[in-house]
């Protein structure tokens, strides 16, 4: 009986992804599944959804409430308020994930939290995944030209610091033909 509990499941969960990913596949023309990670996707993808507004916004939202079985994307409005909040939640997680890889395909960081995880795996894990990874933080590349001060940070001002570099990589996003 356990078998067919973990195999229904399992076809639940490719039923959720699927649908999840269903406008990411038309939209970006890239092949998503559930062990997608960010250092997976396309550079024009990744930045793309890296701006966090616009329509990127839509996707994280479709792909977090077929994965929570909240409906789609399209009606995040007419959720129940802790419905919203707990999506907004994890958007603002995966949206951390989704910058820190981009700064790290620019050499400026050498490792980051979470990013051993799949996009699916931090959406239906994130109860348990996300307070020890927002605890950690980003590991600055030592070629970076802040690493020495960056080194010498408390975890407070290490926390600014990439919040700053995260700004900075979004004007220059913005700046550039995706």
């Amino acid at each position: 009986m356990v078998m067919g509990v973990i195999e229904l499941d399992k076809v639940r969960l490719d039923i959720a992804v699927r649908k999840g990913y269903r406008n990411w596949k038309s939209q970006f023309k890239e092949d998503f599944g559930p062990d997608t990670k960010p250092s997976d996707l396309s550079t024009k993808t990744l930045g793309l959804l890296a701006r966090g507004k616009d329509m990127s916004t839509f996707y994280f939202f479709d792909l977090i409430m077929n994965l929570e079985n909240l409906g789609s994307g399209f009606e995040f409005d007419d959720l129940a308020p802790k419905d919203k909040m707990a999506v907004m939640d994890r958007y603002l997680f995966l949206l951390d994930r989704i910058r820190f890889e981009y700064m790290k395909r620019l050499g400026w960081l050498q490792t980051y939290p979470g990013e051993t995880f799949s996009l699916v795996e931090l959406v239906i894990r994130f109860d348990e995944l996300a307070p020890p990874l927002q605890a950690d933080r980003p590991l600055l590349r030592k070629d970076h030209e802040a690493y020495e001060a960056f080194s010498r940070m408390n975890d407070f001002e290490r926390e600014e610091f990439i919040r700053k570099l995260i700004a900075k990589v979004l004007k220059g996003i913005q700046s550039t033909t995706l």
